[in-house]
């Protein structure tokens, strides 16, 4: 499992454009592309994502975790925590790590195989600042860790804070990455939680609709 997957010839390009259009360095195509082909050789073998062409996978996968990437500038340049929760393959965990040096990243994910596949793509890529906890996100015991946590396509922002928000320090926030944006999840925020704000994002290559949706405690 060591040699990463060859990929189509002109991924490349369509990444750097993607990157391009969401104001990242074109030369970030070099890591992610190596975190792609890794990715593309272990799931044929272990079904670690649905997505299997990898030119759907750039876009689904890498650009589509990058849209949100402004979000956490300030965390990255404080040299802050991010709990990616439920993370499968990495995602959107990996790329952000790649794209932000200084954000240190846990990914927290209960599926033994896609964990072990997350610790070979940590050590081969070179990431230091991140880590995996293979864990079920209510089991994980590091209350008040956090600057931020974010879920993709994982469950309802009432779940998620349920299962993840021990993890946020005070003054920390849920960056929760929807479709369409979820107003019925938002009226059902728990007491205690609310809408900091929601931000539409615009992944390049992808026609649907994205959101990033903000969440905060309530004061007191």
């Amino acid at each position: 499992m060591n040699a990463p997957a060859p990929l189509p010839p002109g991924l490349r390009r369509e990444l750097e454009s993607g990157l391009s259009a969401l104001a990242l360095d074109p030369a970030l195509a070099a890591p992610l592309l190596d975190y792609l082909a890794l990715l593309a050789r272990w799931n044929r073998t272990y079904n670690l994502t649905a997505v299997r062409d990898p030119q759907e996978m750039v876009v689904k996968h890498l650009l589509d975790s990058l849209a949100m990437h402004p979000y956490v500038d300030a965390i990255a340049q404080a040299g802050g925590a991010l709990a990616d929760l439920g993370t499968g393959a990495g995602l959107p965990g990996i790329p952000l790590a790649i794209v932000k040096p200084g954000l240190r990243v846990t990914l927290v994910e209960s599926n033994g195989k896609k964990a072990r596949f997350m610790r070979e793509a940590l050590r081969q890529l070179g990431l230091g600042e991140a880590r995996v906890a293979e864990s079920r996100i209510e089991a994980f015991a590091e209350p008040g860790a956090y600057d931020a946590i974010t879920a993709r396509a994982l469950a309802t922002l009432p779940l998620i804070l349920e299962l993840g928000g021990h993890l946020l320090k005070p003054g920390g926030s849920l960056l929760a990455m929807k479709g369409a944006y979820p107003a019925d999840e938002i009226a059902a925020l728990p007491a205690g939680w609310r809408l900091q704000a929601s931000h539409p994002l615009r992944v390049p290559g992808l026609d649907a609709e994205r959101h990033l949706v903000v969440v905060e405690r309530a004061p007191a």
